[in-house]
């Protein structure tokens, strides 16, 4: 299928899990992607794997923190492109610890990557999608914006990103441009697994008894965040505004 066939997105921390799933989809979809990251290693891999599929991408690597890069990136998109359609932000980091233990290097840190990655980022999007009366920004959040132990960070970024999508959305609406986010459940992908290294759990052991506490009893994969990202990206989502979608196999609240 390609439902997206003329539209570019881009994919932010896109060399691996969700962003890279997510850019898989989307280029299946037919739309030119993006590769943003500042892993220059693990985009280069990225990059090289999705590239035996035929598709249609470009890599650039910048940090979403820095305003400099990430507008020298959009530009270059936009150039190579034609156009900034989609933009994902998807980049993310965790630090977790217990609130008492958290450096403020920790909590800076993330909500650096989190939510001023997220501003810089669609800052230079709509840049583009105002000029063209058109535009879809899909933010990823996570089920840890309703709070979870030991991400005080975390929890306050995916939490504030939610409140910056149903701003955008009120404000950038007008133009066409569509801004809604995805919120994750468990979803078995590095950074997971860098969780369950933390607490001293092997990963399978730590993913069968997450499964276990999800109605549909199974663990998330990339694949299915990807899926959402694909939703709010067609024309057929564009009544779909400032809305964010639990994709944890069961009711959030």
């Amino acid at each position: 299928m390609a439902r997206l066939s003329g539209k570019t997105a881009i994919v932010t921390g896109a060399s691996r899990g969700i962003g890279k799933a997510a850019a898989e989809r989307l280029a299946r979809e037919g739309a030119g992607v993006c590769l943003l990251d500042m892993n220059e290693e693990g985009l280069t891999r990225c990059y090289d794997e999705l590239s035996g599929h035929g598709y249609s991408l470009l890599k650039v690597t910048a940090d979403v923190t820095n305003r400099e890069e990430v507008d020298a990136a959009f530009a270059e998109a936009a150039s190579h492109f034609g156009t900034v359609d989609i933009l994902v932000n998807n980049a993310g980091i965790i630090r977790d610890n217990l609130f008492f233990k958290m450096t403020e290097d920790d909590w800076d840190t993330v909500l650096n990557v989190h939510l001023k990655g997220t501003f810089y980022c669609s800052q230079a999007a709509q840049n583009y999608m105002v000029k063209q009366s058109y535009g879809r920004i899909i933010n990823i959040s996570s089920t840890s914006a309703l709070g979870n132990r030991g991400q005080a960070n975390y929890a306050t970024a995916k939490a504030g990103i939610q409140g910056f999508t149903k701003t955008l959305a009120i404000e950038l609406g007008r133009y066409g441009i569509t801004v809604n986010a995805i919120a994750p459940g468990f979803i078995e992908t590095e950074m997971t697994r860098a969780t369950a290294e933390r607490i001293g759990v092997a990963f399978d052991d730590f993913a069968i008894s997450r499964a276990a506490e999800i109605p549909v009893r199974r663990s998330g994969k990339p694949g299915d965040i990807a899926n959402a990202v694909v939703f709010f990206a067609l024309e057929d989502s564009s009544f779909v505004n400032g809305q964010v979608l639990y994709v944890a196999g069961g009711p959030k609240t």
